[in-house]
């Protein structure tokens, strides 16, 4: 190898190297098989009760490992609440009066310390949590890698910069996902979790009537869902009023989210964009993933072991919480 081909080669290793805080070859799908192997039939057991009364559990879940993921790695640094040393990512724009589920965490926290102190971290049952809550929603299973460790810091500037907003262009979002060494394939699939779930009003509301500054809808918006929308999301109506992200299945985990893409009755800007960005690499991915529900679910399983791998402490690093609200000792 010539010495400037080192050069080259020795520039890229130093770049992607912030991207891993430990090796992700230290995660696997049996790290917990003699010290607690029990730990999936107990986060969806109790994932199964909380369904009971909140159908919307499910892609609260997942959402809290996604945004978790995005701010320093698959950490559990999202769970952290306010402490002496803690400014917590709740508190970031993306997360503030958005962000569920933490009770049912707890609960599958506690249920986890009762069977077996001190040896699941917080950030594992995020990654545990989001694969039970797709797969109890008919969608696809897959081997969830194991063996991250919890973070004993959170980032409120991170979580403020780092988690893709449904208002933002496509070419921002696809630059925060490559940030974090995802692709053009993961941003779609990864996308199409809002095939089930819910969101606020005041997350689209741009789209029904004052798109991008214009004084009028969102053009690429099917005028008989804007219809619905707005009766739905009066323009001064209550802005955490929530509507299905998919309105065919909504809390079903399905290939929905594309066709309804394809039919432009796509809930957020970020999402109708995948389609209806002139030239863009992601418009053949969607219209693949309408047509073949296998297609997509086999990329959505792939894409979520990528975005579980982003960063992970592994090893001796950080610690494994007794309380994920909490840095033990604190």
């Amino acid at each position: 190898m010539s010495p400037r081909l080192l050069l080259v080669v020795a520039a890229l290793v130093m770049a992607v190297a912030p991207l891993f805080r430990g090796s992700n070859g230290q995660l696997n799908a049996t790290f917990y098989a003699g010290t607690c192997p029990n730990v999936s039939s107990i986060v969806g057991g109790v994932i199964q009760t909380a369904l009971q009364s909140d159908a919307r559990i499910g892609a609260s879940l997942i959402r809290l490992h996604f945004h978790d993921c995005f701010v320093n790695g698959c950490d559990g640094s999202l769970l952290l609440d306010n402490s002496s040393s803690i400014v917590t990512e709740k508190d970031a724009a993306p997360n503030v009066n958005s962000t569920r589920g933490f009770n049912v965490v707890d609960n599958i926290k506690t249920a986890l310390e009762s069977a077996c102190p001190g040896v699941v971290s917080c950030a594992d049952i995020l990654a545990i949590s989001a694969e039970a809550s797709v797969s109890l929603a008919g969608g696809p299973t897959w081997n969830v890698l194991l063996g991250r460790r919890d973070s004993t810091t959170a980032s409120l500037s991170g979580a403020n910069t780092a988690i893709p907003a449904p208002t933002e262009g496509l070419a921002n979002i696809t630059a925060k996902f490559a940030a974090v060494g995802l692709n053009i394939t993961d941003l779609v699939a990864l996308s199409g979790a809002h095939t089930f779930g819910r969101a606020q009003c005041r997350l689209f509301i741009n789209r029904l009537y004052n798109f991008s500054g214009t004084g009028n809808p969102d053009p690429t918006l099917n005028t008989t869902y804007l219809a619905t929308l707005q009766q739905t999301c009066p323009q001064n109506g209550t802005p955490t009023t929530v509507t299905n992200l998919d309105p065919t299945t909504p809390d079903t985990f399905d290939s929905n989210y594309f066709t309804n893409l394809q039919s432009n009755t796509g809930l957020l800007q970020s999402d109708q964009e995948l389609l209806s960005t002139s030239g863009s690499a992601t418009i053949a991915i969607v219209n693949s993933f309408a047509s073949s529900q296998t297609t997509f679910f086999q990329s959505f399983a792939a894409s979520m072991i990528n975005m579980g791998n982003i960063s992970p402490l592994t090893g001796t690093s950080g610690e494994i919480r007794t309380d994920c609200k909490k840095v033990n000792g604190s």
